[in-house]
Parts: C-alpha cells; structure tokens; sequence
C-alpha cells in the first residue's frame, strides 16, 4: 500500500516537472515579444479609432473645408469615416493573401520581424496627418496597418504552434488571444480624456504602433527560427536541434527530432502545398471545412454588434454620458479576463468543451439581451441586466471562439500544408470582417434590437456543427489528428498519407537518407534518428 502511495507520488512529481519543463525562458519570452508586436497591435487598431473619433471626423472637415472652401456634406464625411474604419480589414485581406510565400521564403520569426516595417510605416503615416493637413495618409496607413495583421494574424500562431511542445500547445496558442484582447483594451485606456483623447494629442494614438514594434525587432532577433521550419523546410538539422534545445531547455532533444521526422516520412516531401492542392486533398476536407466553419463563425458572431451598442446600453441604464468611457473599459477589462482564464485551462479542458461552449453560452445570452433590449423601457432594472449580458457576451466569445480557431488551425495540418490553410483561415477571417462592417448597419436598421437573434443563430449553427464534427485535438500529434479524421474523410489511413501530397514523392528511404545526411558548413550530421 504504501509502495503504491509512494509510485502514485512520484508519477505526480514527474508530470508537475515535465509540465515546468515545458515552459522554457525562451518558449515564454518568443511567444510574449511574437504577440506583442503582432496580435497586440491587431487588437489595438481594433478599438483605438473609437475615442478620437470626434476629433478625426472634424479634421475631415477642416482639411475639406480649407481645400476647396466649403464644409464636406454629411453624407461625404461618414463615407471618409466608413472607409477610414473598414479599410483596416481590406489591408488585412491583402495581408493573409500575401503570407504564405513570405512565410515560406523568409521563415516564422523572420517575416514577424519584418512585417514591423509595415506596422512602423502606418504609424508614421496616421500620426503625421494631422501636421501634414491630410487625412489621406490616416487611410493610407489604415490599410498598411491591416496588411500588418493580416500577415501576424498567421505568422504568429504558426510559428506559436511550432515552437511549442504538444502538451502546452493549446495554451501557447491562446497566447495570440490574450494579446489581442490586452491591444483592445489599452486602445481604450490610451484613448482617455486624460491621456491622448483629446483634440491635440489623438495623433499620439498611432505613434504609440511604434512602441511594440521596436521591442519585438530589438528582442525577437535574439530568438531561434521554428525548429520544425529550420528541419523540414530548410533541412538544416544543425539549426533546427538547438532550436529544439533552446525552446525546450534541455540538451536531449532526439525524441522532439524523431517526432518531427516521422511527420516527414508521412508526407513524403517537404514541398508547399497550394491552397488550390489543399483543397483538392481529400484527407484534409473535413479540416479545411472546420476552419472555415470556425473562422466564419469567429467574426459573424456578432462581437461587433456588442460593440456599437454598449454606449447605447450603459446610457439607457443611467450612466452619465461623460463617465461611459472609464465604464466601457470594464468590456475591455473582461475580454482580457477570460482570455487568460482560457490560456489557463485549455489543456485540462481541451479545445472541444471550450470551443462548443462558448459558442453556447452567446447563443443562451443573445437571447436574453434581445429581450432585454426590447422591453427595457417598460421595466426600470432591464438596462442593467442588459449590461451584465454584454459582459457575459464578451466573456464566452474570449473563453472559447475568441482564440481556439488560431489554434485548431496549426493543429489539423501538416508543415507543408500550414501556410495554405493559413491563408485560407484568414481569407475568411477578413472577409467575414468585412462583410460584418459593411452589413450590420443595415441589418441593425432594419432589425433593431432583433439583430441579435442573426447572430444567435450563427452561433448555434457553429456550436452545432462543431459537436458533430470537431474532434479533440488536446495533446495529439498530427498524425493522431488525421486519423481522427481519416473516417469521416472516407480515406484509410494508408490512402490518407499517399493523399497529403498529391505531386510528386519520395520513397522513406530516400526522405529518411536525405535528412540524416544533412550537411550544415560542410560537416554530415548523423546519427541524430
């Protein structure tokens, strides 16, 4: 009895090691400066238009007025505005279109850092407009500030989801979601009446872009390469073992080798698959349609609606008009939150409960606001709870949908296939964006408190979809995750790896051969299998 009591002890102190093994100084201090200077300005740019909004359509105005002697007509200027605004997701677009050969090319960490020539590049651009007179360089940097997000929208959960061990992957991943809610919620606190909200110092709300991209050019240099990058696609063994060994911390590093190898027997070859040869594979159907399904739903969901009605909300409750700004930082507030509450037990929960769940909860508290929202001129205390129904809205989309399809997306495919389905994931992402902006005024005219029973049934189609087909993808390797999926593709397992590369192949042997022989400054590498 007590021998066991001992065995049970010890097994519980291996796995409290392993798991603190996991979390190297290097892992930790990549995946911080990564998201930093990537998913954090996404998040930022998301909210940091809203405070200075005032300001920026008076500047239209004046720049209008002084060009051509007359005030711009209402109708021109929310034009200026709407573009202003959307904008941002058509640079977006061009950005996840343009990420596949960049990635491929110039490697994960690579294209991270270089992408902040685009992010300093739009700072410059929108905080200099006011002194230049020209509201075309705010629009301008706009877009070159969506082409930023589009491509760290990508580079970063693949390098994230590279980098890390499989234990903590789910949480490493989550990483992108925690700083895209911590960008939001700064873009509201910066934008304060007390801080840069204000007539002269709204320009600094676009200089401050520069900030987080500095730190990420002057500490993500220090860092290595995506181990997987360096073995596959660039076949340096060398490289890509101290990669392994500095992410990790440890010296021993043949297992995390072998692993990555294995993958590569699989796949025959390392050549990149075209979203086109993607999409003809058949044992990544389903997969590719999951993605699609759950980036779709990720912005139709109707976060956004949240947000153009929260003002509205918190005035109808009694809120003081000049007080709302310093209250909406609770939405902030909460997003972060539950973010970092979903990090934190992603990998006992899994991806499923939280994914599923989440797109649940929205469903049950859209109901509610509905309701709320439609009687709450007839009972005093309905504003309120109208209230706690944003926050709950918040709150269920960052626990699950708000982060987890980042994750699944560099789970369900193969190195090869990676930046394809990237690419796919943010194609939709921005597009679905974009759609949302430009319809939701629309449906909310025609609607009104009633639009949310739309986003209601979006989730629930999701959640839906998600329970019937969404496998769990907690701790497996790729190849435990096709098979997965192998039956409902209607391949064997044996025909699902001849379908991962429909072009041409090598033999085992000669991919084995091929990576064990590897040369790195003239000397062969082997013994490493």
């Amino acid at each position: 009895m007590e021998n066991k009591q001992q065995s049970n002890g010890e097994i519980k102190e291996n796995k409290v090691v392993k798991k603190k093994r996991n979390w190297s100084g290097s892992l930790i201090v990549a995946s911080l400066t990564g998201a930093f200077g990537s998913s954090f300005l996404y998040g930022y740019n998301l909210s940091v238009v809203n405070a200075p909004a005032v300001y920026i359509k008076k500047f239209y105005n004046e720049t209008w007025e002084r060009r051509y002697g007359f005030s711009v007509d209402e109708s021109t200027l929310t034009l200026l505005w709407s573009i202003t605004v959307s904008i941002f997701a058509i640079g977006g677009l061009v950005g996840a279109i343009i990420v596949t050969p960049i990635v491929k090319f110039f490697g994960r960490k690579c294209t991270l850092l270089l992408n902040n020539v685009f992010a300093v590049t739009a700072a410059l651009l929108m905080s200099f407009s006011l002194l230049a007179g020209s509201f075309e360089m705010l629009i301008l940097g706009r877009i070159i500030m969506g082409v930023d997000a589009g491509i760290s929208l990508s580079a970063l959960p693949m390098y994230l989801s590279e980098i890390s061990p499989k234990e903590i992957r789910g949480s490493l991943g989550q990483v992108t979601a925690i700083f895209i809610c911590i960008g939001v919620f700064t873009g509201q606190v910066l934008g304060l009446p007390e801080i840069f909200g204000q007539e002269s110092r709204w320009p600094y709300l676009f200089g401050a872009i520069i900030v987080p991209s500095l730190i990420q050019v002057v500490i993500l240099p220090f860092l290595p390469e995506s181990p997987r990058y360096l073995l596959l696609e660039k076949h340096n063994t060398s490289k890509a073992e101290k990669a392994f060994q500095t992410f990790l911390g440890k010296d021993d590093v043949s297992h995390e080798i072998e692993e990555v190898l294995a993958e590569s027997r699989v796949q025959r070859n390392t050549k990149l698959v075209s979203i086109l040869q993607l999409l003809r594979t058949r044992a990544v159907r389903w997969q590719v349609v999951t993605v699609v399904v759950t980036m779709g739903c990720y912005q139709l969901c109707g976060l956004n609606a949240i947000w153009y009605y929260t003002n509205n909300i918190f005035s109808e409750a009694g809120i003081n008009h000049e007080t709302i700004p310093y209250v909406t930082l609770s939405t902030g507030a909460v997003e972060t939150l539950a973010a970092v509450f979903s990090g934190l037990v992603i990998e006992r929960l899994g991806r499923r409960p939280l994914l599923i769940g989440g797109f649940g909860l929205m469903v049950a508290f859209f109901a509610v606001l509905t309701v709320s929202l439609t009687l709450q001129k007839t009972v005093h205390w309905l504003p309120y709870l109208s209230i706690f129904c944003i926050l709950a809205i918040i709150a269920s989309f960052c626990i699950g949908p708000g982060g987890i399809p980042f994750v699944l997306t560099g789970e369900f495919f193969q190195q090869s296939q990676r930046p394809a389905a990237f690419m796919i994931a943010g194609t939709v992402n921005w597009l679905s964006n974009f759609a949302v902006g430009l319809l939701f005024p629309f449906i909310q005219s025609g609607l009104q408190t009633y639009c949310f029973l739309v986003f209601a049934a979006i989730c629930f189609a999701g959640a839906t979809y998600l329970f019937f087909v969404l496998p769990e993808t907690k701790n497996k390797t790729f190849h435990e995750i096709s098979q997965a999926f192998a039956k409902r593709n209607k391949v064997s397992l044996e025909m699902q790896e001849m379908n991962h590369y429909p072009g041409e192949r090598k033999s085992s042997a000669e991919q084995e051969s091929n990576f064990t022989s590897s040369v790195d400054n003239g000397e062969t590498k082997k013994g490493i299998v």
